[in-house]
């Protein structure tokens, strides 16, 4: 139902939004921060980022052509979020966007030029208020003040959804030209933190929460992504390589006054242990590594990563592993090394696929699929894989041998008494794995089922075997025979 009052109700420090829904005698349901957080993506979002193929510099032609490519291919196995991330309100003057060939395109430099005052001297989209807006060079559709709408109906009448990147703070233009908030009498400058700004990245400067205006520039932020369509918010340099709580519930608290369902993505990570709960009650998802690339050194990090964030993840909120660099990522040399097909060997895309679906990762393709290969697609077609993903519950690792280079996790079926297990061989060499049941106590029969082979292996009591090359990985279904 549509909503009319939205009240926030402080109780025992901790924030309880209440909303009331259109009936006479106000006595509806609370709906708490985390039934929020839960009703707008119960399972792991899954879609697609731009980031690991075009790092900034993404069209929307080169866009829509990925979003087109999602429809064909991937959407009917829940790839539905399509990701355009960052900078895209820096004016790229010197793309000639009608070559089709990335490799060829003229590069600007993401840095902006400021003079010694602080004006800006490079040119980047911005609105009266403030507010960044896409480059028209790059997004042609947004002319005229439509921003980025009309691309994200583009992706909604593919029965899909739209997400955008963003960056933490205040554009410094909008500071320096003291651009007033909306809806206020303050400027930017009543808000910015002029000593607090990122380290790779010179477009803003962070906002005081402490200053009259601070959550208000927020909430008129929020106010025009969600009029725009946005179903998603990438939220970045926002966690390192400091924690900027104050920041992550602004935006929180914006987006449930928005009264649209967008998904909170925080990055990049490595959060710390105790700020877990805190992450848990405002954001979907929430980086747990730095950028992840195709490298067996990140992957086996992430194991240890996974293994320790895995207790916090819960329908609605998802420890973030990070994006997943298969297939045609760096065009145009760019972001990360040469433009390639992804270095991670076919053993190694299993390793992966299984890890991220046992820990219930959000599922991020990164690179440019309609130049990937064929036989990197079919690893996001497999349905009882992504099964797990979407459907399991506490998945964590429960064996761990360092001289045996083994590892095992396993996790339960939310919708049956079934259990899923995933093997996977870390060392150099081919060898056998073993799960023993008397590990979790399944001292019963079991049918099981490779689930990256779709096949049903038979009946088994007291262990399960299973040879795997270097860096592989199995991940199975397990069903008590009754």
């Amino acid at each position: 139902m549509k909503k009319n009052v939205i009240t926030t109700v402080f109780l025992l420090s901790t924030i309880t939004i209440t909303f009331f829904y259109g009936c006479k005698d106000r006595n509806c349901n609370e709906v708490t921060d985390s039934d929020f957080l839960k009703s707008v993506c119960p399972t792991p979002p899954m879609g697609w980022n731009s980031y690991d193929c075009y790092d900034w510099r993404v069209s929307e032609r080169e866009f829509k052509a990925n979003v087109d490519f999602m429809e064909k291919h991937l959407l009917k196995y829940g790839w539905e979020y399509a990701v355009v991330d960052y900078l895209w309100h820096i004016e790229d003057t010197l793309a000639q966007y009608e070559i089709n060939d990335l490799e060829n395109r003229p590069i600007r430099h993401r840095t902006l030029k400021y003079s010694n005052g602080g004006k800006l001297l490079d040119p980047i989209a911005i609105d009266q208020f403030g507010r960044v807006l896409p480059d028209p060079n790059r997004f042609p559709s947004s002319k005229n003040g439509k921003g980025l709408k009309p691309l994200a109906d583009y992706v909604h009448s593919k029965g899909m959804k739209f997400g955008i990147h963003i960056m933490r703070g205040i554009p410094r233009k909008a500071v320096f030209e003291k651009m007033k908030i909306k809806g206020t009498n303050y400027t930017a400058a009543d808000v910015a933190e002029l000593k607090d700004t990122s380290i790779w990245e010179n477009s803003m400067f962070g906002v005081d929460h402490t200053k009259p205006g601070a959550q208000e520039y927020y909430n008129s932020l929020i106010e025009l992504y969600a009029s725009w369509g946005v179903d998603l918010i990438k939220a970045d340099e926002i966690m390192y390589p400091i924690f900027h709580k104050a920041e992550i519930e602004m935006i929180h608290k914006a987006i449930v006054k928005s009264g649209r369902p967008i998904v909170l993505s925080l990055s990049l990570g490595e959060p710390q242990m105790f700020q877990a709960k805190f992450l848990q009650e405002n954001a979907n998802m929430w980086r747990i590594s730095g950028d992840f690339w195709d490298e067996w050194d990140q992957l086996l990090k992430a194991f240890v990563l996974t293994d320790k964030w895995s207790f916090f993840s819960k329908d609605g909120t998802f420890p973030d592993a990070d994006m997943i660099p298969f297939g045609h990522l760096s065009l145009g040399d760019k972001p990360v090394g040469k433009s390639r097909i992804s270095k991670f060997t076919w053993p190694e895309h299993y390793t992966l696929m299984t890890l991220w679906s046992m820990a219930r990762s959000p599922l991020f393709i990164g690179s440019n699929l309609p130049t990937s290969p064929d036989s990197t697609i079919a690893f996001f077609q497999n349905e009882e894989v992504i099964y797990v993903n979407q459907h399991s519950q506490n998945g964590h690792q429960i064996y761990r041998g360092w001289t045996d280079n083994t590892i095992i996790w396993i996790a339960d079926d939310s919708n049956s008494e079934d259990r899923f297990f995933a093997l996977f061989n870390i060392g150099e060499k081919e060898q056998d794995i073993t799960f023993d049941f008397e590990l979790e106590y399944l001292r019963d029969k079991y049918k099981i089922r490779n689930l990256w082979q779709k096949k049903d292996l038979g009946v088994f009591k007291g262990d399960f075997k299973a040879k795997l090359p270097p860096h592989g990985a199995g991940l199975y279904r397990m069903s008590k025979v009754k």
